[in-house]
């Protein structure tokens, strides 16, 4: 029997494929569909501090002061001590998850200032939280705002956090950091359990008929897995952290690449998404058959085998292999005329 348990930020999981924040983990019905495919864990969909905050102040102004509009107004209003909201209903959601569940929950907070983080992680921790996804999905859009000054901004978040909360935590990162390596080490001094690659920025598109920016969600492809291969191979022989790859995992391919790579686990989303909660038993039956060819007795045996250091070559993740693809590529016959 193969052994494919694996470690996530201090928990011991029966396997590496864990669903990733998605519509899909808005509904219990939903999480058992996951569970019963073989999830180890599952994260939950993200809390957004915005929306909290947006939340607060209308509910302030319509059921707080409704009777500043109109005197009569407040008599028409629901009674807001019985008013349940989105905080509330989350709390509610990771309760019941966790209820239900045998795997482990973790929560995922998408959150934009340190009081929010530090109150909505305590909050999500009493809840029953394994573990905490921090998500800061920060555009680095200011001229004024340097490098370190981008970086900053999560170690504080980070430290603020883990002042107060004692369950592990994941920083969700882009892949846009100038020096990944040294960010990521600057996240470990600070208290994270394991960081995850990566964030997947929505880019917007222009509308040619009326000429305004639109918003597009495209799932990802399977071709985004390779910058998560790169990075998580240079990482593993740089860092204890737990590393999870998200985005771009369609099949069992992909999968056992990342492990290779030396992930700890992989995210699933898109496909799941596409396919259906069943699609995550395939792949970890593919997974399987995949390791019995290859005589591997377990994931631990395969994990990181291919990170860096432990390639022959360790120039295959940096500057030659960029000069040898180049050089390698030769036009069709007949394609230019």
């Amino acid at each position: 029997m193969i052994d494919l348990s694996t470690d996530y930020l201090g928990l011991r999981l029966k396997n590496p494929l864990v669903p990733s924040a998605s519509p899909l983990s808005k509904s219990i019905d939903s999480l058992l569909l996951l569970e019963d495919a073989g999830a180890a864990a599952v994260v939950l969909h993200s809390l957004y501090e915005e929306e909290l905050l947006a939340e607060d102040a209308m509910t302030e102004r319509f059921l707080l002061h409704g009777e500043l509009n109109d005197a009569e107004a407040s008599g028409f209003l629901p009674d807001h001590g019985n008013f349940e909201g989105s905080l509330e209903r989350y709390l509610d959601h990771l309760r019941r998850a966790r209820s239900r569940l045998d795997i482990p929950v973790i929560a995922s907070l998408n959150g934009v200032t340190p009081s929010g983080w530090v109150d909505l992680g305590r909050e999500l921790q009493l809840a029953g939280a394994n573990a905490l996804e921090l998500n800061v999905y920060h555009v680095a859009a200011d001229p004024l705002e340097g490098g370190e000054a981008v970086e900053a901004r999560y170690v504080a978040l980070l430290t603020e956090l883990r002042r107060v909360v004692d369950i592990p935590v994941v920083m969700k990162l882009s892949p846009f950091f100038s020096s990944l390596p040294h960010f990521v080490k600057r996240l470990e001094a600070a208290g994270a359990a394991g960081v995850a690659l990566f964030n997947r920025f929505f880019q917007p598109d222009i509308d040619l008929q009326t000429l305004e920016m639109v918003d597009q969600l495209h799932l990802s492809s399977r071709e985004e897995a390779l910058l998560r291969i790169r990075w998580i191979a240079i990482l593993r022989s740089h860092t204890n952290l737990t590393l999870a790859a998200t985005g771009g995992v369609y099949g069992y391919e992909e999968a056992m690449k990342l492990l290779l790579a030396g992930a700890d686990v992989v995210h699933l989303a898109s496909c799941l998404l596409e396919h259906g909660p069943g699609h995550l038993a395939r792949i970890l039956q593919d997974m399987q058959g995949w390791m019995a060819d290859g005589e591997y007795e377990s994931v631990a045996q395969l994990k990181g085998s291919m990170c860096q250091k432990n390639l022959r070559d360790p120039s295959a993740l940096a500057r030659q292999s960029y000069i040898r693809v180049l050089d390698s590529f030769t036009p069709r016959p007949g394609v230019w005329r």
